[in-house]
């Protein structure tokens, strides 16, 4: 499948999850759609205050799984996957850099800046789309679109 083709598809796939988890109270986390191997997977993930359960995960896949039956929106095979974000949760959009404000992050950067791809630091927040890292050596402010990908960082407590 051409990359522009399974781009087209992931963004009305998006369109139509994130419509019906809203609709359940839920938030959509992130969603992937890619070929693993000689499978495609739909793999989507779900948040709501206190986290999802199981059950959440359960009803969302069915839900989601029998509208998408129903549009036919994806060409051939596939494998639904819903579950939580986990620890190192992905963060994508304005709100997901000031919600998690004060947590590690981790980002991959599209291009370099100052000679790196990969930022690890405490949240600051975001002003003017731009998100703010506390570093050992100060602060960097990295363009949203310039993130490839940014996850929180867990840290386990001894």
């Amino acid at each position: 499948m051409q990359e522009e083709i399974r781009k087209e598809i992931e963004l009305t796939l998006e369109k139509l999850a994130e419509t019906l988890v809203v609709s359940e109270g839920m938030e959509l986390v992130d969603l992937e759609y890619r070929r693993e191997g000689r499978r495609w997977v739909l793999r989507l993930f779900i948040d709501k205050d206190g986290g999802v359960n199981v059950d959440d995960c359960a009803h969302i896949s069915r839900q989601l799984g029998d509208y998408l039956d129903v549009k036919d929106v994806i060409p051939q095979a596939y494998v639904l996957e819903v579950s939580s974000p986990g620890l190192n949760r992905r963060l994508r959009k304005g709100e997901d850099f000031r919600r998690f404000a004060g947590h590690k992050v981790q980002l991959r950067l599209v291009s370099p800046l100052d000679g790196r791809r990969k930022i690890v630091g405490k949240l600051v927040g975001m002003e003017n789309e731009q998100v703010i890292v506390e570093e050992t050596g100060g602060h960097c402010l990295v363009p949203l679109d310039d993130i490839a990908r940014a996850n929180l960082v867990y840290e386990f407590q001894s």
